[in-house]
């Protein structure tokens, strides 16, 4: 039989082939070999060999297409570049704006807080320091004791605008600072302080130089003249408290040494402690001191104004931080527990000593605790502010009673006895309980010893300038006009004799 020929080649082996050729289909044969080492390890061999799946599925499903055409591929070059120029033009033009988001920007928040604290610090002099004193002297005197903290806070405002506070804050040396913030030289509406209009600052560190020299006025109550008064709150103010200022919170050496006095323990109060020490002395003891009675003629006027002064002491404290955030809320926690650890042991130590407690001892250690906490304020926790309250309870009653008889002045208000001893035993107890968690800065307690005799240094430093510069405004004045009111004054009171008024 024959086989039929291949119809394409007519022979029979052919057609064989191919049929067999239909039936086994050998794999694909090896690549040939290549021409050079190169060659056979080229990217493209390396690349088909490890090509991936979905890479495999593109292939297969463009392997029939060309490569795009040389314009394509310019095409695809030109919108990559152009796409890297349009990504380096944004990133130019972000820039200045990126620039300007780092600045301190106002902080609605921050700046209500203050404006509220600020208002809370200024109703601590009037009428809050000057009820708290009015209700403490005789009736003679209250209105000049009223006149005298509405005068300063007249007085301090002005001479703050004028130059106090360039001197405190105005950049200048470790001592004392520069005459650039004259007369708010260069304050604007759009002027920031942080995150505060830098003019809510002033007026701020304003109400502290306000309430700072008021505070003396306790000290030489129903004795002083009024002008001399004036005359020494103001040059005190410039001489003693803007310095002290300056050394602590304007970037002065106490503050580059490490001091420690969040809200005023030795600025405000220690300062006027020490002055008032000094007032007291240099003026002379009351007449009838010891020989008729000298009781408050009024502690219900003392009482409000005691409340008036807790109340703002947390625009005081809380507002120190100068902003509305957690500092501020602690600050305002361990004011309230201080306040009132140090008002019950004093009632309590009066209680035992005395066997009755009072109105006025409560309140007095009210205004102690206030006083003790002040430094302490953001750099303690609230059982480190129990131990201050309680402390500063117990020595200041014992520097309001004891040590004032033993020593012999005559600090009218208790100045020293509160504000002096207050401030002292505050600032110490700062060194031992702050910490870290709280202020970024560890006391004695988290081993750190060293703090106690920072705190010392600063107590020491505030209280030698005080007392030398206290004593040569004191002479200079006595030397010019007089410090004291005639005795004929003095019986009649001070409201008829300075001031021509009198309570009925």
């Amino acid at each position: 039989m024959k086989s039929a020929s291949c119809p394409r080649s007519g022979s029979k082996w052919w057609c064989r082939t191919i049929w067999w050729s239909r039936w086994w289909r050998p794999s694909k044969p090896p690549p040939p070999p290549a021409r050079s080492a190169t060659a056979r390890f080229s990217y493209s061999t390396f690349k088909k060999r490890f090509v991936s799946a979905q890479e495999k599925k593109t292939m297969t499903r463009f392997k029939d297409r060309k490569s795009a055409p040389r314009p394509a591929r310019r095409v695809l070059a030109l919108t990559g570049a152009a796409m890297v120029a349009l990504v380096a033009t944004l990133l130019a033009t972000l820039e200045p704006a990126m620039a300007q988001a780092a600045k301190p920007r106002l902080d609605s928040g921050d700046t209500a807080w203050m404006l509220t604290s600020t208002a809370l610090v200024l109703m601590m002099t009037i009428p809050g320091l000057a009820l708290f004193y009015g209700g403490m002297v005789r009736k003679k005197n209250v209105l000049s004791v009223l006149m005298q903290c509405f005068a300063i806070t007249c007085l301090m405002s002005i001479l703050w605008m004028v130059i106090g506070y360039s001197l405190a804050f105005a950049e200048g040396n470790a001592y004392v600072g520069g005459l650039s913030k004259i007369f708010l030289t260069g304050m604007t509406v759009e002027a920031l302080n942080g995150t505060i209009p830098d003019s809510l600052f002033m007026v701020f560190q304003m109400t502290f130089a306000i309430i700072t020299p008021a505070l003396i006025v306790g000290a030489f109550a129903d004795r002083m003249k009024f002008s001399a008064m004036l005359w020494f709150t103001g040059l005190w103010l410039l001489i003693v408290y803007a310095p002290v200022t300056h050394w602590v919170w304007g970037g002065g050496f106490l503050a580059n040494d490490g001091v420690l006095d969040f809200a005023g323990g030795t600025v405000v109060h220690i300062n006027a402690g020490i002055a008032g020490l000094v007032a007291a002395i240099m003026v002379g003891k009351r007449k009838g001191l010891g020989t008729e009675s000298l009781a408050p003629h009024n502690l219900v006027l003392s009482v409000i104004g005691a409340a008036l002064l807790w109340v703002g002491w947390f625009g005081f404290n809380a507002g120190s931080a100068v902003a509305a955030n957690g500092s501020a809320a602690m600050a305002m926690a361990v004011t309230q527990i201080a306040t009132a650890a140090a008002a019950l042991t004093w009632m309590f130590l009066e209680w035992v000593l005395r066997g009755k407690p009072s109105v006025l001892g409560i309140i007095s250690g009210a205004i102690g605790g206030l006083v003790a906490i002040t430094p302490a304020a953001g750099f303690v926790a609230p059982i480190g502010a129990l131990c201050i309250g309680i402390a500063a309870g117990g020595a200041c009653y014992w520097g309001a009673t004891w040590l004032k008889h033993k020593l012999g002045y005559d600090d009218a208000l208790d100045v020293f006895g509160i504000h002096g001893i207050g401030g002292i035993v505050g600032a110490i107890l700062t060194g031992v309980f702050a910490s870290k968690a709280i202020g970024g800065t560890s006391g004695l307690l988290e081993g750190n010893p060293g703090q106690v005799l920072t705190q010392l240094w600063g107590i020491a430093a505030t209280v030698i300038w005080c007392a030398i510069a206290s004593v040569i405004l004191l002479k200079l004045i006595d030397l010019v006009i007089g410090l004291r009111v005639d005795e004929e004054t003095e019986r009649d009171g001070l409201d008829l004799g300075l001031h021509g008024e009198t309570i009925q």
